[in-house]
């Protein structure tokens, strides 16, 4: 959906940085993905992503201080939704800032039923 430009996520300095670092530790390489492919979709992620400045601060909103950047780029992006295996982390604070918090599965379900 992003590359066919139905869907554009948002993009920050920080979780550009995080994804970077994630998508190149070796446990996250197999036979068709490695580090080269990894730092592609990252840089896709940019090219494609509309870029998001964060002005302030909101911390601390959650438990893991390392998904704080997550909801401060949803927060200045204006996101409508914040996608996620870990939503259970995410839910009051994003609550807090109108923002919904989804399942991928769930977020695609809904984007193809509207």
């Amino acid at each position: 959906m992003v590359l066919d430009g139905e869907l554009r996520p948002l993009v920050s300095v920080p979780l550009v940085l995080e994804y970077e670092a994630v998508l190149t530790r070796s446990e996250h390489f197999g036979a068709w993905v490695n580090e080269q492919a990894n730092i592609d979709i990252v840089k896709a992620f940019c090219r494609m992503g509309e870029p998001v400045h964060i002005s302030y601060s909101l911390r601390p909103q959650l438990v893991d201080p390392d998904d704080e950047f997550v909801l401060e780029t949803a927060y200045h992006g204006r996101a409508d939704v914040i996608v996620t295996l870990n939503t259970r982390d995410f839910l009051i604070a994003a609550r807090r800032f109108g923002i919904a918090v989804r399942r991928p599965g769930e977020a695609l379900e809904r984007m193809r039923s509207h």
